[in-house]
């Protein structure tokens, strides 16, 4: 039998080293949690910075032609510089829509997000934020010819009020201004756009960023209002439990405080906003590489997406019902579904559920063969119904197989057939090969949007583009006609 005093002695030394190992347990989870930081890992093992950002948010990120030499220069761009060069790193800018920023931190396209981002409640969920390196303020912005007219955010009720998509602004709009019918856009020059066109009443701009535009725009100017809210937080937005590498910004931005190089940064970015040359001459590069990756996209596009298609055609048409079904389910969900979802679920998904890390170009031509294929396989299949069936038994009568009767006897009666509908769906291909801009293709109208943030002129590169599409549907329906018109001779 155990004394009660010797029992009371083991139960009292066995908490005590419970508790020991809870406390120690604990402590050495938070070490190793300290210690492990996938992203950082996999920064240093690529020896790339990839920062992403939407270039079209002057002076904190746009991009400038000078010399003859495009490149992303801005407020956040010299921190990024400084991050990368602090910690060794190489830097890669990818440039997207702020709207696709956060998916594709949380899927891994990119490292961290410098883009003048502020902390929500909502976004702290999704992600982590390093400290502050910048307080700014939020401005209302209305025509010149208003300003009188609008002397409390009262005077904003139920009026017309442009913000950029899933901002600040958007919510301040939301919770300052009441009935405000918010127009949310997915760039700030379509706020621009709207508010100079009329189709709002006033846009929520941040400060430093609105002056930048009201310096190329004169016919807009600040409306006499303030906002309850205090200046806001601008940080940058990293992958959650990822403990050293918040680390390694927090660092960089102590320094950049402590040497007050945010002020110089200032100064750089306004001296690359500088109005040095014509429009055509300071940004015809960025259009001559919109076409290249135009033409390039829309080629293989519709070359691949033939040879898929026809695949796909045959497929249904077979006789084997798995296939036929196959085929079917295919052609129906891409038919069904829009070009951006399938641009989308081409370039996250690639990486999040799939693990490859592929360029925005790439996915981009992913996601249009795979339109294409669909839309390809249907054309197809009806030029081979089109065909006499007495061509088919002919064929067969003279013993000919399946495969050479489609060979040599079906298909270039087919392709003669549809090659009007081929050359439609080329035409329709360089046209939506503008919606694979939202994940970063530098096509034409990719390009557009960044010299509207370059020039602040968010009206002309719109019109240039527009114009380049025209050439391009135009040269091709010609060169379709001429070849449609050889296959008439040869009849």
């Amino acid at each position: 039998m155990i004394s009660n005093k010797l029992f009371k002695t083991l139960v009292t030394v066995t908490c005590l080293l419970l508790s020991f190992a809870l406390v120690f347990g604990s402590l050495g989870s938070k070490v190793n949690a300290a210690v492990q930081d996938k992203t950082w890992e996999e920064i240093k093992k690529r020896g790339v910075l990839k920062v992403g950002l939407s270039a079209d948010y002057a002076p904190l990120e746009f991009e400038s032609h000078k010399n003859g030499k495009r490149e992303y220069v801005g407020i956040d761009i010299d921190i990024a510089k400084k991050i990368a060069k602090d910690n060794g790193l190489k830097l890669e800018i990818v440039n997207m829509n702020f709207d696709s920023l956060l998916g594709a931190l949380k899927t891994g396209k990119i490292d961290m997000i410098i883009s003048g981002m502020t902390p929500t409640p909502e976004r702290k969920k999704e992600v982590d934020f390093s400290d502050s390196y910048l307080k700014s303020g939020q401005t209302m912005v209305v025509k010149k010819t208003n300003i009188d007219k609008y002397k409390s955010l009262k005077d904003f009720a139920n009026k017309r009020i442009g913000a950029q998509k899933q901002t600040t602004q958007e919510e301040l709009a939301k919770n300052e201004i009441e009935n405000a019918d918010i127009q949310s856009m997915t760039r700030l020059p379509e706020v621009i756009m709207a508010l100079k066109s009329g189709k709002t009443d006033g846009a929520i701009i941040e400060g430093p960023v609105a002056e930048a535009y009201l310096q190329q725009n004169p016919e807009l100017g600040f409306a006499k209002v303030k906002f309850s809210e205090p200046d806001k937080d601008t940080c940058i937005a990293l992958p959650k439990e990822s403990p050293i590498f918040l680390d390694k910004l927090n660092t960089s931005i102590k320094d950049i405080k402590d040497k007050g190089l945010i002020t110089k940064y200032k100064e750089s970015a306004a001296q690359a906003m500088e109005d040095d040359g014509s429009f055509f001459t300071k940004y015809s590069s960025f259009f001559i590489t919109g076409i290249k990756n135009t033409i390039l996209i829309s080629i293989i596009g519709v070359v691949l997406g033939a040879v898929f298609g026809a695949i796909l055609a045959l497929m249904k048409l077979s006789s084997f019902k798995p296939l036929k079904w196959l085929a079917t389910v295919y052609i129906e969900f891409i038919r069904g579904t829009p070009l951006l979802v399938q641009v989308f679920l081409v370039f996250f998904g690639t990486t999040a559920a799939l693990g490859l890390d592929i360029s925005a170009m790439i996915c981009g031509m992913i996601a249009m063969v795979i339109n294409c294929a669909a839309y390809i396989a249907e054309i197809i299949r009806a030029g081979i119904n089109a065909v006499d069936k007495g061509q088919t038994e002919a064929a067969r009568s003279l013993g000919l197989g399946y495969g050479q009767t489609m060979k040599t006897i079906i298909l270039p009666q087919a392709i003669k057939n549809i090659l009007p509908a081929l050359g439609n769906e080329f035409v329709t291909v360089i046209k939506e090969s503008s919606i694979v801009s939202v994940i970063g293709v530098s096509e034409i109208m990719f390009n557009a949007q960044v010299v509207q943030g370059a020039s602040f002129d968010p009206f002309t590169p719109l019109l240039v583009a527009a114009i380049l599409y025209f050439i391009l549907t135009f040269v091709l329906s010609r060169v379709m006609y001429f070849f449609e018109g050889r296959m008439k001779v040869s009849d």
